[in-house]
C-alpha cells in the first residue's frame, strides 16, 4: 500500500461536512476577548439536541449543582460562558463527527481517551496558567486526525493498526512507517482548514512532539492531558507502572506531592461523570 500524501489527505479534508455554525462560532470564541455571551447561548438554545446535553452535563456531578440547572442562559450565568462553551463543543463535536463504520475502529473508544484528556487538561490547567475549559476543548481534540485516518482513510488506517499489532510499537511510530505521516499531521491539516484558532492547531499539532522551551501554555498542558488520559484509561493493565509515571508527569509540571493525590482523584471522579451522562 503506498503512503499517503499531505495533498491528498488536504483533498479528502475539504470534501468532510463543514461543522454546525454554531459549534464553528463556539470554537472561534476562544480566540476572541468580544464574544457575544447572550447571541452565542441563544443559538445553543435553538438547536434542541445540543441543548439537552449540554444540560445534562450542567447538572452532572462534574460540576456538583446545588440546585437544577434548567436553561442554556441559567447555565451561562452559573456554571460561566466557558464552562457551556466546552460542554456544547463536546456534545456538538460528537454528533458532527460520526465515526462511520469500519471494523478497525472503535468510536466509543476514541472519544472516551477524548474526554479522558480534556478531563486531565482541565485539571492540570490551573498548575500551567492555562484556562481551564480552553484547555478541556483543545484536549478533546487533541487526536482528531485518527478519526480522520479511520473514517476517510479505512484502509491505510487498518494497515497502520496491523503494522503496529505486529511490531508492538506506539501508534505515532506505525503511521509514520506505513504512511509517511501521522495523526497530528492530519489532526493540523483539519483544523487549519475548519479555521480553529490558532493556538488550538498548535495543541493539535504538537501534542507528540518534544516539549519545546518557549512554546505555550496550552500545547503543554495537552500533550500531558493526553499522556495522563493514556494512563487513566489503561489504569488496569499495570497500576503500578502508571502511577509511576503519572507521578513523574506530575514533578515535570511542578505539582506538588499532595496537590497530586488531590488531582488524580479529581481527574478520575469527574471523568466517570463525564462518560456516564454521554453514555460512552
Amino acid at each position: 500500500m503506498s503512503q499517503l500524501q499531505i495533498a491528498e489527505v488536504l483533498q479528502t479534508i475539504h470534501k468532510i461536512p463543514s461543522l454546525p455554525l454554531v459549534i464553528v462560532e463556539l470554537l472561534a470564541s476562544i480566540s476572541r476577548e468580544d464574544t457575544d455571551v447572550d447571541a452565542l447561548g441563544a443559538k445553543i438554545e435553538r438547536d434542541q439536541a445540543l441543548t439537552a446535553k449540554t444540560l445534562r452535563l450542567a447538572n452532572s456531578s462534574f460540576y456538583g449543582m446545588a440546585h437544577q440547572i434548567t436553561t442554556t442562559h441559567q447555565a451561562i450565568s452559573i456554571l460561566g460562558f466557558r464552562t457551556i462553551r466546552s460542554l456544547a463543543t463536546t456534545a456538538g463535536l460528537m454528533a458532527a463527527l460520526p465515526a462511520g463504520s469500519t471494523a478497525s475502529f472503535d468510536p466509543m473508544a476514541f472519544w472516551r481517551h477524548g474526554i479522558a484528556a480534556g478531563v486531565c487538561a482541565r485539571a492540570l490547567a490551573n498548575h500551567v496558567d492555562c484556562e481551564a475549559e480552553n484547555a478541556y476543548t483543545a484536549a478533546l481534540l487533541h487526536d482528531i486526525g485518527r478519526l480522520v485516518l479511520a473514517t476517510q482513510f479505512p484502509q491505510h488506517f487498518a494497515a497502520v493498526l496491523a503494522y503496529q499489532a505486529e511490531h508492538g510499537c506506539p501508534a505515532r511510530e506505525a503511521e509514520q512507517t506505513v504512511l509517511g505521516l501521522d495523526h497530528a499531521a492530519v489532526g493540523h491539516a483539519l483544523t487549519r482548514h475548519w479555521n480553529f484558532p490558532s493556538a488550538l492547531q498548535d495543541a493539535v499539532a504538537l501534542h507528540h512532539a518534544p516539549q519545546m522551551a518557549r512554546e505555550d501554555a496550552l500545547t503543554t498542558t495537552v500533550r500531558a492531558a493526553n499522556l495522563l488520559a493514556h494512563g487513566l484509561m489503561d489504569v488496569q493493565e499495570d497500576a503500578a507502572q502508571v502511577s509511576m509515571a503519572m507521578a513523574a508527569l506530575a514533578l515535570d509540571l511542578g505539582i506538588e506531592e499532595h496537590q497530586w493525590e488531590a488531582t488524580r482523584q479529581q481527574i478520575a471522579s469527574d471523568f466517570e461523570a463525564v462518560i456516564g451522562i454521554l453514555s460512552l
